[in-house]
């Protein structure tokens, strides 16, 4: 419950703040929290094309529940780290523009370019596996655990801060779960969809470390959008091969 307050914007049952102190220990369920949001986007995708809509409007649709369910909190985090990461000139700059709310050129293009991979992925790739919506949806949260243990919190305070170091073994049970989900609703093409996954959000770290010396809230909803359009971008691969 505690994941899926922290990384959608669902309707809950109001909890006690006492949960909120162990939220660290709850990162393990962040690949949970996906397959909540994979299952109502696929949902509406497969609805789309059951009533004979075309693939790209079922796309359309899936990315709408996504950001709906989720409150494109992880949309937002790409704009800032984009806006951050290539428009500061030092770590301190870097960290304000993306504590700034307004987006510039770098976050919008990192929107557009996002979006449209998306979208032109899940236009292919729903015809083929409606399924594979909630696989991805869950493997993309699975490196996030892992990434707060690896990089420490690039600033003094801030979400990624208050929710603390999930650790090694919860990294490992997050990741075990996120495969597992993937390789339920992909099949084989999870495997190499985790590898693109781990990659992508690899890459990602190194960046970040580079850049502001660690990682914070956006970074992390950043990692979910790469690592999203990596698998999406295998799965699609594969299913055109």
């Amino acid at each position: 419950m505690v994941a899926l307050a922290l990384l959608t914007r669902l309707p809950l049952p109001r909890l006690p703040a006492t949960a909120f102190a162990r939220q660290a220990r709850a990162a393990w369920a962040f690949p949970l929290a996906g397959l909540a949001v994979g299952v109502l986007a696929a949902g509406a995708g497969w609805g789309a094309l059951a009533l004979g809509l075309p693939a790209g409007v079922a796309a359309g649709l899936v990315l709408a529940v996504q950001v709906a369910a989720t409150g494109a909190m992880h949309e937002d985090g790409l704009a800032d780290v984009a806006d951050g990461f290539w428009g500061g000139y030092d770590r301190d700059r870097r960290l304000e523009i993306m504590k700034d709310s307004a987006t510039g050129s770098y976050g919008v293009l990192a929107l557009i370019l996002s979006l449209g991979l998306r979208w032109a992925a899940l236009a292919a790739l729903l015809p083929v596996t409606p399924a594979a919506v909630i696989g991805v949806a869950c493997l993309s949260r699975a490196f996030l655990p892992g990434l707060m243990t690896a990089l420490p919190p690039a600033r003094a305070g801030g979400l990624s801060r208050s929710v603390g170091v999930p650790g090694l073994g919860v990294s490992l049970v997050a990741l075990v779960l996120g495969g597992a989900l993937a390789l339920a609703f992909i099949g084989v093409g999870a495997v190499g969809a985790v590898l693109a996954a781990g990659l992508a959000v690899g890459a990602l770290a190194l960046v970040a470390r580079a850049k502001i010396g660690g990682q914070t809230g956006d970074v992390l909803g950043a990692a979910q959008q790469v690592a999203e359009i990596a698998v999406l971008l295998v799965l699609v691969g594969g299913a055109q091969g």
